[in-house]
């Protein structure tokens, strides 16, 4: 067992300050060490016992030791002892995998994982016979002494430092935990029999472990293990323990716990624990010297925190202090604990006479200089008396004593603040602006060779920068020599330390509402940089984190106002390594905006909504960031993400419809969107479906406004897309346009209802055009809801409301064009049910109405004729139809007339076939008349030339037969119409020839027939 190594510090071997403490210490390791080698004796009879091997039955039992509990463990049955041994095997093996640690590898955590776990288990099968104590004994000091070493081999390790610090503070609690369960073992052992004062050092073993958990500040363990070591220790008599070491550690502890429970901010225990330790005192001077500290340090701890009411507080902890310091003199026995002792009180002394001079006390003041200098301790000489006494002077008013202590400073290698202030400020008062620059150099003269304190420069601070604003050349002159002077190292140096706290704070406010100033007046240049000195005067601690985060922002604001983008992200990066908050990421984000950075934009809002303090205005700003610097892409995900805030049903700052309505104005300024601004139209629609529409469009005029907007902006779109022929989209907008027309209002039922009949025709014409682009035929599902939809437009069509119906000669609501769209798509959808009568009944009734032009039955003649579901009867008619509006035209269009009449002739060809000639006869006859008196080309020479060389052909077959008479018919007709078509001269002369020479070849008939064949 390493006896020395169970004396060490938990974390490193710290050097003894005074021989005194080395004799004491050496006493220890003496006196404990006389303690273990008794303790050792125990172990005598089992010196080649193993406890790896314990939870083997066939090895030596714990209760074969001799021991006063040999009759418990006489009646604990096989099982137990088993069961003890396999635990404390457990025990011991985890252990030893602590001892082979090698010190340079982090402690894993499972060991002290595994020990709590056994230990626990232990615990509950308490009490012990004397043996088992024993061992665990043993194992407990194996373990401390094994985290002894490994805390040794990481304090060298610390001076050559090449891990970071969190995985050192991970391995110090590590080491911490082990300890903790070092003392646990002896707690749940309890006493021993053989071991002289187990209580003691099962309490030393608490407290030392306390010592670690407070200095890694996780004071919950701290007093919890100095509370267990208090409770062990409790009913111990006073006046019977004479063991200095003993002692002191009662001492120790209750400062400890004292001290815990201070940082924990429980000020009243922690000043009952320190007035209960003055029974703990024992006439020791050292004992005096450590109580008397802890007040010092507890009134120190109360002057930093600026608090209101601290002075009176600090005041009487330092009163305590001083009072155990003269106390302890009186019991010092040697000569350095006297002079140790003297300087403390008179340290003391001085923070008692700075308390009272910041209290107005200055009598006080002046009595407390007086003893410093009456005494002994060669405190006398100590720079702070005179400026002390010159205040004390001043506020007591008595001038020449004040002067003469000014005086004294001067010599004594320090400069009196009240001199040198007092000239500053009447020398500046006197030059203003001009006299800056000289103000400057006299302060960092003076600061060259006297003692200047940190008030004295924020008075000279204060002076230089004024109360006129942030206006005029004058206060950026003053703005840049104030810069300069608080940038001086020497002038920081004298802001560092605790005492100063007050007017570090005094200066950084000082500097920041100066820059505040030039940041208004949009001066960001000087703001800046003073922005960036006030960053001087904010200590790095956790404490003052928040304070350096917020500097770090409003440089960033600086420099973003002087777009100088990269340091402003600097800044803002470092503001939210100390503080993550949502103003720090709208910075990063209006950051990333400028720089035209569109994904870490898009990113960034992402990471707004997950910062602690987010609030839905962010996403607002953000999005009206994105579309001042035309990211309309972030933007959208600004309002993307804040609609999702929506769906919970939580009351919101903004109406729902508003966000999606500027979501969708924003995707359409740029082309390519339709398919987003799609998906957020019916994004509207389902939830003003789902809420009502007086709740998500609103009420009276405001709701109307809302729901005509997205009714237009659908129509829109639909005709946008539709001319761009993405008819599938189109579609899908004219849908959604007459579902927003059908949130009907009382006094809009008649309009509504049109837009409602247009949208519903727009749609299905859509679907139907979008089937014939992809070349896929509509499924099932789709064909029965055009159906649903030409239903519904249809029954509109058909009431009186809108004034129209399909044969109604009145002037119509709806545009011709619709009329007809309606009436193609359901001839289509007619044609694909095979309901041949009703497309004939459609067709008639949309020939007789007034809108029906021959342009429109031309269309629908050929759809009939060519289609994929022809209808001929309905063809004829059509182009029949159109064929006799058109030559009742006073300007026909022959183009048309001509298409027209191949197409009848084709599809009577089609339907009657060859043996109705006077039909087709009729046909030919009629195109004839039409083409006698055209001027030459008016009428298409190509149709004119089909026409006379088919009519000529067809008097084949006739003349093939036999049937003279038919064929001379049909060879007249192909020569009458070829002498209308001015090209055809060569073929006319030969029909002319064949026909001539026809009664003269009569018999060779056949070969006349042959040759008679023409062909265009």
């Amino acid at each position: 067992m390493d006896l020395g190594a169970y004396f060490v510090r938990h974390h490193s071997v710290r050097r003894i300050q005074s021989s005194a403490l080395c004799c004491f210490f050496v006493f220890f390791v003496f006196y404990f060490s006389l303690q273990i080698h008794i303790f050792g004796c125990a172990f005598q009879n089992f010196r080649n016992y193993s406890l790896c091997n314990l939870s083997t039955p066939k090895q030596m039992k714990i209760a074969e030791i001799s021991s006063p509990d040999h009759r418990q463990g006489h009646h604990d049955s096989q099982f137990q002892q088993q069961h003890h041994l396999h635990l404390v095997s457990q025990i011991e093996s985890s252990i030893k995998q602590a001892e082979n640690l090698s010190p340079g590898k982090p402690l894993p955590v499972t060991i002290s994982d595994d020990l709590r776990k056994y230990l626990n288990q232990l615990s509950q099968l308490a009490p012990f016979p004397n043996s088992l104590k024993l061992l665990v004994w043993k194992l407990s000091y194996r373990l401390w002494n094994a985290c002894v070493d490994l805390s040794n081999a990481a304090s060298i390790r610390s001076r050559y430092p090449s891990s970071s610090s969190s995985s050192r503070k991970d391995s110090t609690e590590e080491h911490a935990k082990l300890r903790h369960i070092a003392a646990d073992l002896l707690a749940v052992a309890g006493g021993v029999s053989g071991v002289p004062s187990p209580v003691i050092k099962s309490a030393s073993f608490y407290h030392k472990t306390g010592l670690i958990w407070h200095e890694l500040r996780n004071f919950d363990l701290a007093s919890t293990c100095f509370e267990k070591a208090t409770d062990l220790v409790s009913n111990f008599d006073l006046n019977t323990i004479t063991d200095a070491g003993e002692r002191k550690l009662l001492l120790d502890l209750s400062i400890a716990r004292s001290r815990t429970a201070w940082e924990i901010s429980d000020q009243n225990l922690a000043m009952t624990l320190l007035n209960r330790a003055r029974t703990l005192l024992f006439g020791l001077a050292e004992h005096y010297k450590a109580l008397a500290s802890q007040y010092m340090m507890f009134g120190k701890s109360v002057l930093a925190k600026s608090e209101s009411g601290g002075l009176s507080e600090a005041l009487r902890l330092m009163n305590e202090a001083l009072d155990l310091y003269e106390k302890g003199l009186h019991a010092a026995r040697t000569r350095e604990e006297m002079h140790e002792l003297k300087d403390l009180r008179s340290k003391t002394l001085r923070f008692v006479s700075a308390i009272h001079l910041q209290m107005g006390e200055y009598e006080s003041v002046i009595k407390c200089v007086k003893v410093l200098r009456d005494g002994d301790s060669g405190e006398h000489h100590h720079p702070s008396l005179p400026v002390l006494a010159m205040k004390g002077w001043l506020g007591l008013g008595r001038f020449m004593e004040a002067e003469k202590e000014l005086r004294g400073m001067v010599v004594n290698k320090g400069i009196p603040e009240g001199v040198w202030v007092s000239a500053v400020e009447a020398y500046f008062q006197a030059a203003g602006t001009a006299g800056a620059e000289t103000a400057k150099g006299v302060f960092l003269g003076l600061l060259g060779r006297c003692h200047i304190s940190a008030s004295a420069a924020v008075r000279v601070a204060h002076k230089v920068v004024g109360d006129g604003g942030s206006g005029g050349e004058g206060a950026r002159v003053r703005a840049k020599v104030v810069a300069e002077i608080v940038s001086d190292e020497r002038v920081v140096a004298l802001f560092s330390g605790e005492a100063a706290g007050k007017q570090r704070v005094a200066m950084h406010a000082l500097l920041w509402n100066c820059a505040a100033d030039h940041f208004r007046s949009k001066d960001y240049e000087t703001s800046a940089e003073i922005f960036e000195k006030s960053m001087l005067y904010v200590p790095y601690d956790s404490e003052n984190s928040i304070l350096r985060a917020k500097g770090f922002r409003v440089l960033c604001l600086c420099h973003l106002g002087l777009s100088q983008l990269d340091q402003a992200q600097e800044y803002i990066n470092e503001a939210e390594k100390l503080e993550p908050n949502i103003t720090a990421a709208f910075l990063k984000l209006k950051i990333y905006l400028q720089k035209n950075d569109k994904n870490s934009s898009i990113n960034q809002i992402q990471a707004m909504t997950t910062c602690l303090d987010f609030s839905l205005d962010f996403l607002s700003l953000a999005a009206h960031e994105a579309v001042a610097c035309r990211a309309l892409t972030v933007a959208v995900a600004a309002l993307s993400s804040l609609l999702n805030f929506y769906a919970n049903g939580k009351s919101m700052p903004t109406p729902e419809v508003v966000v999606l309505r500027a979501l969708i104005t924003i995707l359409t300024q740029e082309p390519g969107n339709e398919l987003e601004v799609f998906k957020f139209v019916k994004w509207a629609y389902n939830r003003a479906s789902e809420v009502g529409s007086d709740c998500f469009f609103g009420k009276g005029e405001v709701g109307r406004r809302e729901r005509n907007w997205f009714a237009v902006t659908s129509w829109n779109l639909g005709t946008k897309t539709g001319m761009e022929r993405n008819f599938e989209l189109c579609s899908h907008f004219m849908k959604l346009a007459s579902k927003f027309y059908g949130f009907l209002a009382d006094s809009e039922v008649e309009e509504n209802s049109i837009m409602v009949c247009k949208s519903l025709i727009v749609t299905v014409s859509a679907m139907i055009a979008s089937e014939n682009q992809k070349n896929a035929a509509l499924s099932d599902s789709e064909v029965k809801q055009v159906i649903e939809l030409l239903d519904r437009a249809g029954k509109i069509l058909k009431t009186n409301s809108t004034g129209t119906r399909l044969n109604d000669d009145q002037a119509s609501n709806i545009e011709p064009d619709l009329f007809f769209i309606y009436t193609f798509c359901a001839y289509e959808i007619q044609g694909r049910l095979n309901d041949l009568g009703s497309q004939l009944v459609l067709v008639k009734g949309f020939a007789s109405s007034k809108v029906c032009n021959p342009r429109y039955l031309l269309q629908i003649g050929l759809r009939a004729s060519q289609g994929p579901w022809p209808n001929y009867e309905i063809a004829t008619f059509a182009l029949n139809e159109c064929l006799s509006a058109l030559l009742s035209s006073p300007s026909p269009d022959y183009q048309n007339v001509a298409l027209i009449v191949r197409k009848l002739i084709v599809i009577a060809s089609i339907r009657k076939g060859e043996t109705d000639d006077e039909a087709l006869h009729a046909m030919y006859k009629q195109a004839y008349r039409v083409m006698v008196g055209l001027k030459d080309g008016e009428y298409p020479i190509e149709e004119g030339k089909w026409l006379a060389t088919t009519a000529w052909n067809r008097a084949a077959l006739p003349m093939r037969l036999g049937q003279i008479d038919v064929g001379k018919k049909w060879m007249n007709t192909g020569l009458e119409l070829a002498k209308q078509v001015p090209s055809m001269e060569t073929c006319r002369l030969s029909m002319e020839d064949f026909v001539g020479g026809l009664g003269k070849e009569f018999c060779v008939q056949n070969d006349g027939d042959n040759r008679s064949q023409l062909t265009v």
